[in-house]
């Protein structure tokens, strides 16, 4: 490793730094849904976050798109790499966080208060295909291995 790589591996959070809230569910790859009454919010785990380092934007579906499970539904991008965003569940997109376009850094600091899309899920009961918390510092823990 460089010494840039260097700091920035000594940047990253270790697990146990990491929040996981307790009442909302979690994909593997990093993504979370929260049901609310018929809808569900969905967004980027602390770790997704974490991993990206600073994020400079987010580009976002528009409302009425419909994805499938597993379907990139976007991309955030950061000073160090482009992701995509990953749906965890089927649905289509009900509303969008506009504030997420004049400010991308929202995700940084309350990746759990800062929802990117909400959805009408297809079929609710693949939330619990979804990891509960426990599972998914669990899961990441397997990938620090």
């Amino acid at each position: 490793m460089g010494e840039d790589e260097d700091k920035v591996a000594q940047s990253k959070k270790m697990i146990e730094e990491l929040v996981f809230e307790e009442r909302i569910s979690y994909d593997p790859k990093h993504a979370w849904a929260k049901l609310e009454d018929n809808e569900v919010r969905i967004g980027i785990s602390d770790y997704a976050q974490d991993q990206l380092g600073e994020v400079i934007f987010v580009e976002l579906p528009s409302v009425g798109d419909v994805f499938e499970r597993g379907e990139v539904f976007g991309q955030v991008e950061s000073i160090k790499s482009v992701s995509s965003l990953i749906m965890p569940i089927g649905g289509t997109v009900t509303s969008i966080n506009e504030e997420l376009g004049d400010d991308p850094e929202l995700l940084n600091h309350s990746p759990y208060e800062v929802w990117i899309i909400k959805i009408e899920p297809k079929n609710s009961n693949e939330l619990e295909l979804l990891y509960t918390s426990r599972q998914y510092a669990d899961y990441l823990k397997t990938l620090e291995e």
